[in-house]
């Protein structure tokens, strides 16, 4: 069992980066990539635990990534860059970008709650969380924390979700320039559950297409988020156009999502190692990252 896709502290999830190794081995997974929101900051630690734990004695392979917000005229774009090797400086400064937007983007959203009547700030929130990758996540755990709503989902569901009064934009990231530091960083671009982008299936293939010509090598076709049939079909896809094709969980922690199981993907299926085996593994190889794992 792997996953490739997960997150810690150091942006939105529940765990720190070494909790998160230590709870993907008690989980029984082997391969696991810890792809936080626009940083590479829990990287190091996490590195630094899985080689604890190989030195244990325990058969663990650890992928370094990251997952970038892109700018795109649709729903939303996610890349994910795998086996980052190195941060580029392309990288590091596409991760400056982001961290400035996101904090433009959460004043925005600290103004319009306090419009709304709930009393947030900026500081408030940063205070309460060792990350500066503070997002709606954060803004959310804080107002339960408040009482202001009794559950993240309902944060979401009643501020901060698409169409709702305290939902803001954000500008991402340029997708060829993101794919270009991504694999300057010895890692590979590949899309995160491109449903996302709320494109109909009847645009999707040429979409997708599209996508690929500005870079990105692979397709996250299996995620909680699509049903079986979907994910499926986008594996085809990604068999046509010659992209590789990978599986995760987008695992923030045990009570964040419940159907966000760590080591499970669509349908709740365990993730199969052939999505590393098979797939990503001969990617990171020919891009030398073989010797770094």
């Amino acid at each position: 069992m792997i996953d490739l896709h997960t997150h810690s502290t150091a942006s939105d999830g529940t765990k720190t980066p070494s909790e998160l190794i230590r709870y993907a081995v008690s989980k029984g997974i082997s391969v696991l990539a810890l792809t936080d929101h626009d940083t590479t900051a829990g990287l190091e630690e996490a590195s630094r635990e899985a080689g604890l734990v190989r030195e244990e004695g325990t058969d663990f392979t650890f992928i370094p990534g990251i997952e970038l917000n892109i700018q795109w005229p649709t729903g939303e774009f996610h890349l994910l860059g795998l086996g980052i090797k190195s941060p580029s400086a392309k990288l590091k400064e596409i991760e400056k970008f982001l961290e400035e937007e996101r904090l433009s983007r959460n004043i925005k959203m600290a103004e319009k709650l306090r419009a709304q009547g709930a009393q947030i700030t900026v500081e408030e929130v940063m205070q309460n969380f060792n990350t500066a990758m503070i997002g709606r996540p954060h803004f959310a755990d804080c107002m339960v924390k408040k009482g202001i709503v009794k559950t993240r989902q309902e944060a979401f569901d009643r501020y901060f979700a698409k169409g709702r009064p305290c939902y803001t934009e954000r500008t991402g990231a340029d997708l060829e320039e993101s794919c270009i530091a991504i694999r300057e960083s010895g890692g590979i671009p590949v899309q995160a559950h491109p449903m996302s982008m709320y494109i109909s299936w009847g645009k999707m293939d040429e979409t997708i297409k599209r996508i690929r010509n500005c870079g990105v090598q692979g397709l996250e076709a299996w995620h909680p988020g699509v049903r079986v049939a979907e994910a499926e079909r986008l594996e085809k896809i990604a068999g046509v156009l010659g992209m590789i094709v990978t599986a995760g969980s987008d695992f923030h922690g045990e009570k964040v999502r419940a159907d966000r199981m760590i080591g499970h993907t669509a349908g709740k299926r365990i993730i199969e190692d052939r999505f590393y085996t098979e797939n990503l593994k001969p990617a990171l190889e020919q891009s030398d990252f073989s010797r770094f794992i």
